[in-house]
């Protein structure tokens, strides 16, 4: 037999009343707890205030008879107050099993105040009270590791999308000419962040060119091929032509050997970005005088 099929509704909807009726009380001890302590620096009472929503919120969940649920109703309206608590502890080092160990530590506290509720604490009526009273508990740790643990990856999620805008920078080469240097594996989201950039770049700057530069893209296969060339594709469409550049002896070897289709006819490739930029600035009327001495005006 499970907890949950041990725990009568009748037990549950006893606890829901207890845990309204004593709402103030367990508050001031959870208070002092290490979860809402060290959260809650800054006033005792907020602290207080905090605890006491929690401790509502698992009243309305005891009063629907669904204690092992963290669906039930009243979490949803805490989950995000307890995300911000377990992230204010992982801040401090802490992980989601730790911070649901200290969630753990508010049991004793009710359970000790359950129990002055009734004048023999070992008989039955008790016994059920605790024990749902624990498994209400346990759902609490369970909704608090839930709750980390999703707040954990969409700091991974927004971090991981910050690294992808920084390693593919729009760089701004000379007027109407922007180029991208690619470092790195270019795959589907990283391509997709690339393009994004490009468009926004040739906006903004009213590019007329636009230098892919794949010179720090360690192989080429058809999954980059692809990518490049829609990319390509993308910054025609914005008026923009796209040079490809850093098509290295292996590279061009690779590309041949695969077959694959980079439509040479229309995409214009050079072996380094500095050829790229001299062919962009020609086609734009520009003179490019190699090894030309820069002069100082006076």
């Amino acid at each position: 037999m499970s907890e949950h099929d041990a725990v009568s509704a009748e037990a549950a909807r006893k606890v829901g009343e207890f845990l309204r009726l004593r709402q103030e009380q367990i508050a001031q001890r959870w208070a002092d707890a290490a979860l809402f302590r060290t959260v809650f620096t800054v006033s005792r009472d907020e602290a207080v205030e905090a605890c006491k929503a929690v401790v509502e919120a698992l009243a309305e969940v005891a009063a629907t008879g669904r204690l092992d649920d963290v669906t039930a109703p009243g979490f949803p309206r805490v989950r995000e107050q307890l995300g911000r608590m377990a992230a204010s502890r992982a801040r401090t080092g802490l992980n989601p099993s730790q911070v649901a160990g200290e969630v753990a530590e508010l049991r004793l506290p009710a359970v000790s105040l359950l129990r002055a509720e009734f004048d023999d604490p070992g008989d039955d009526q008790a016994h059920q009270g605790t024990l749902a009273l624990t498994l209400l508990m346990g759902t609490l740790r369970l909704v608090v590791m839930e709750t980390a643990l999703s707040r954990g990856q969409q700091l991974i999620e927004r971090q991981s999308e910050q690294l992808l805008e920084v390693a593919t920078p729009v760089i701004k080469l000379w007027d109407g000419i922007v180029a991208v240097p690619l470092i790195g594996t270019l795959d589907s989201a990283r391509s997709q962040v690339v393009m994004e950039s490009l468009l926004d770049a040739i906006v903004a700057e009213r590019a007329r060119y636009a230098i892919l530069d794949i010179t720090g893209v360690p192989t080429v296969d058809s999954l980059v091929a692809q990518h490049l060339m829609k990319t390509v594709a993308a910054a025609r469409l914005m008026g923009a032509e796209c040079i490809v550049s850093g098509i290295r002896p292996a590279i061009a070897q690779t590309i041949v050997h695969l077959g694959l289709d980079l439509d040479l006819g229309t995409v214009v490739t050079r072996s380094s970005l500095a050829d790229a930029l001299a062919h962009a600035l020609r086609r734009q009327g520009s003179a490019v005088v190699p090894g030309a001495e820069a002069v100082s005006l006076p």
